[in-house]
């Protein structure tokens, strides 16, 4: 099969002719980082994402990485996105579930947005995988500090996203303070290693690549971009496209004068044929001018009304809005949007009304504006903003002077009269903050500092203005009266349908406070929904996290998406069965049947053998930890957990020491604590960790049992860099005695078969690690602290932040598999 014909099947059209350059992406010398500038409308999309699927899939070369990572600025360019590509491996007869147990020749397809919509992608790093999602989802996770996910997960996802991938950064035009993070994202790839090699193309209608310069990253590497070539140009469907006439003019009322903006456009609406499309720069403004030509609309005899589109609407509702707005295609409507409508959304206006943006960002809402080039009289009206923000004075001056000129002269806005304006040097992102290599070493480690806080990750993600939190509504008895909800399988984890996007901004602030509305957020450590902290009458909110709301409180309307204004309570979306939203940490050992350590050992060893061969990895230190990673579960704080009547069991006594137990046979919180031998937030990672660095423990070589150790206690993402004491730990009875996350100074761990003819030794396990500096006391004396071995680990040259996430995640992946698919 060649390349036209793999996309004929994938398109289900044998008469499709693919354009020059998708061919030259898809048979080139080898995968490598690039820039793509390819002119709005002429199928990018398609492009990277067969040019992934044709080498990786149809060729099978190793040499294209097994995860395409599709990174968008927007979440309705997420959804467009994962659509066309689910759409594209099903007629391929390529795409799987995450469900069935061999993935051989299928590709998974995931979506991270507010909220993952499917399961544990993470748990089969062997496979080739889509992974499509905003960039504050995936940048965030890139950075080890993933948005809307368990803390805990979050190296498994930096390990994974920042090894065997190729990254494609869709419309970075858009992209703000996240544009110039992608590219150092790239340097410290190169520079600190890599387990599996990563590449990253970046695209757009419109950039530069001196966009890209950053500290540590010098574009000039990146060769020749992708763009369009003579055989393209000269092409009938390409010429109808870039000579698409498109008439310009100004409007004649600024955005300040709403009543009078409106009557203009509804006037315009009614004198021509065909959608009307009016983009503004802001949420508020698109809410504002919709209510009032909604308002003057209803006076008239007839016309449907006016369809708001922007992006804090929760994902049903935007979905059905957008599904309108393409039907309205051809009908005489209004459609109120901002920014959103600038990259993605294939729709074709006659008339435009645009307020004063950018450069580059005009140049893609004139894409909006018969962008099939079918149009014979399309107009666009140039809307001067009241005020900038949130755009720079200087870069809204020099689009009126550029869109001046062209009036001037009597040319239009087709595509081909655009390519001969130059991107103003005003509309290059600035790059206020930048990460650097010492900052992005810093991520490496997940625990919180002292005072319970992270490192803020927003600055390098997106534009300040820009942060925001995802919101969603429900209903519980005693809600208006602040009382806490339920907890547990009767108040689940909120699913991706219920999310809505909020700013983080005054407004959203004076509803929380004039409404006194109590948000909530999971605590993962106390296992609950929690009211968040306040400050001086305010909510203290962190970017990209999950809150819940009350339902009476309002803030939300299917029609206009998240509004303060809005006092009517707010209908919660039924719950189905789709996979949750994360907030829980998954590590229960439950399961269905009685496994002793050693069993469930050996089906994590089985499971780590698949992931091993499939992925070619070699790493020796990978088979010591699955091995050994729940050697601490011996420790009596582990089994007290289980009932006293289940322990002695016939049943039972044939699985110990204990590695899994059904659910039933745990105690609950209430019960156990009173147990002498209970301790709060044991870590049986970290008994296990501590065992593996003593010296009677001879089974390890000495030359990797720090790394061993650091796979063991990390295999559950709790145990990290340094290890800490919790403020309600059960305290050892004696006053000096060392202890930390369950574990005392000379707890005895007794020796345990763990499988394949391997045997621990019983050893007497010593905290001193945990402290700074040289050990001084028997048996570590003379040796380095826990956090001088691992630290020396993530800054080998060898080894590298990079590839042990990597090799971390590889052994989670086989423990989590082991419980899901051994019960």
């Amino acid at each position: 099969m060649t390349f036209q014909g793999y996309l004929q099947t994938s398109f289900g059209r044998s008469d499709l002719i693919p354009y020059d350059y998708q061919i030259r992406l898809a048979e080139n010398d080898g995968c490598h980082s690039r820039l793509i500038n390819i002119p709005t409308g002429l199928g990018k999309t398609a492009a990277v994402i067969h040019a992934w699927l044709w080498n990786r899939m149809h060729l099978q070369r190793p040499d294209w990485p097994r995860r395409l990572v599709y990174c968008l600025p927007m979440r309705t360019l997420v959804e467009q996105t994962y659509d066309c590509a689910e759409r594209w491996l099903a007629a391929l007869d390529i795409l799987w579930d995450v469900h069935p147990a061999t993935h051989a020749g299928k590709v998974g397809l995931h979506m991270l947005m507010g909220g993952e919509t499917t399961a544990r992608w993470e748990l089969y790093p062997e496979d080739d995988a889509i992974l499509i999602g905003t960039q504050d989802m995936l940048i965030s996770r890139a950075l080890n500090r993933g948005y809307g996910m368990s803390r805990f997960r979050w190296p498994m996802h930096y390990g994974l996203l920042n090894n065997d991938c190729l990254w494609i950064f869709d419309e970075v035009q858009l992209m703000g303070a996240g544009l110039p993070t992608t590219a150092q994202l790239a340097a410290f790839r190169d520079g600190l290693g890599t387990a599996r090699p990563c590449h990253t193309w970046w695209m757009s209608a419109t950039s530069d690549p001196a966009w890209l310069k950053t500290v540590d990253f010098d574009p000039g590497i990146l060769g020749n971009s992708i763009e369009l070539e003579d055989a393209d140009r000269h092409a009938d469907p390409v010429i109808r496209l870039r000579e698409a006439r498109k008439q310009l003019a100004h409007s004649e009322h600024p955005s300040g004068e709403v009543k009078k903006l409106a009557a203009e456009i509804v006037t315009a609406n009614q004198n021509r044929s065909g959608l009307t499309f009016v983009v503004v720069n802001t949420v508020r403004k698109a809410k504002d001018l919709h209510a009032e030509i909604t308002k003057q609309m209803h006076s008239l005899p007839s016309g449907a009304a006016p369809i708001l589109l922007h992006s804090q609407f929760r994902p049903g509702d935007r979905t059905a809005r957008l599904a309108e707005v393409i039907k309205s295609e051809n009908q005489s409507r209004i459609v109120v949007s901002t920014q959103i409508v600038e990259a993605g959304v294939d729709i074709s206006a006659a008339t435009l009304f645009t307020e004063m943006a950018p450069w580059s960002s005009l140049v893609q809402r004139f894409g909006r504006c018969n962008r099939r080039g079918t149009e014979t009289d399309a107009r666009i009206f140039l809307i001067t903003p009241d005020k900038p923000a949130p755009y720079d004075e200087v870069q809204l001056k020099e689009a009126t002077r550029l869109v001046d000129g062209l009036m001037a002269v009597g040319a239009d806005a087709s595509p081909k009269n655009l390519e001969q304006i130059p991107i103003p040097a005003c509309d290059k992102p600035v790059a206020n903050h930048v990460i650097r290599r010492r900052d992005f070493l810093d991520l490496f480690d997940t625990t919180p500092d002292l005072a319970g806080q992270d490192i803020d990750i927003d600055r390098w993600v997106r534009e300040i203005e820009d942060t925001g939190i995802s919101l969603f509504w429900r209903g519980w008895e005693g809600s208006e009266n602040d009382q806490q909800p339920p907890n547990g399988e009767e108040f689940s984890a909120p699913q991706r349908n219920e999310l809505c996007p909020a700013p983080l901004n005054k407004e959203t602030h004076e509803w929380l406070k004039k409404g006194k509305i109590r948000l909530r957020r999971w605590d993962h450590l106390e296992g609950s929904w929690t009211p968040v902290r306040q400050e001086f009458g305010n909510h203290v909110l962190i970017p990209g996290q999950i809150y819940l709301v009350p339902s009476h409180a309002g803030g939300y309307s299917p029609e206009t998406g998240f509004d303060p204004k809005i006092t009517q309570t707010v209908a919660p979306i039924a719950l189905g069965t789709e996979p949750s939203a994360d907030s829980t940490d998954g590590d229960a050992a439950s399961a269905s049947s009685w496994q002793s350590i050693a069993e469930h050992t050996g089906h994590v060893c089985q499971e780590l053998g698949i992931i091993l061969e499939k992925t070619g990895i070699f790493q020796p230190a990978l088979p010591i930890a699955a091995r050994w990673h729940d050697l601490g579960k011996v420790h009596p704080a582990f089994a007290v957990k289980i009932k006293p009547d289940y322990r002695g069991s016939p049943e039972a006594s044939s699985h110990t020491p204990f590695g899994k137990a059904p659910q039933d046979a745990w105690r609950h919180h209430r019960s156990v604590i009173s147990d002498p031998e209970y301790r709060s937030h044991f870590r049986h990672e970290l008994a296990s960790a501590l065992a593996i660095l003593h010296p009677d423990v001879r089974n390890i070589p000495d030359d990797l049992r720090n790394l061993v150790a650091w796979l063991v206690a990390a295999h559950h993402g709790k145990i990290r860099l340094s290890i800490r004491s919790l403020p309600d730990e059960s305290l050892p009875p004696q006053p000096n005695r060392r202890f930390a996350r369950g574990v005392w100074d000379g707890d005895r761990l007794d020796s345990v078969d763990l499988g394949n003819n391997e045997v621990s030794p019983a050893v007497m396990l010593s905290l001193e690690p945990m402290e700074i500096g040289l050990c001084q006391e028997p048996p570590f004396e003379n040796q380095p602290s826990w956090a001088e071995r691992m630290l020396e680990l993530r800054d080998s040259k060898d080894i590298g932040p990079l590839r042990l996430a990597f090799w971390e995640t590889l052994l989670r992946a086989a423990d989590g598999r082991a419980s899901a698919n051994h019960p």
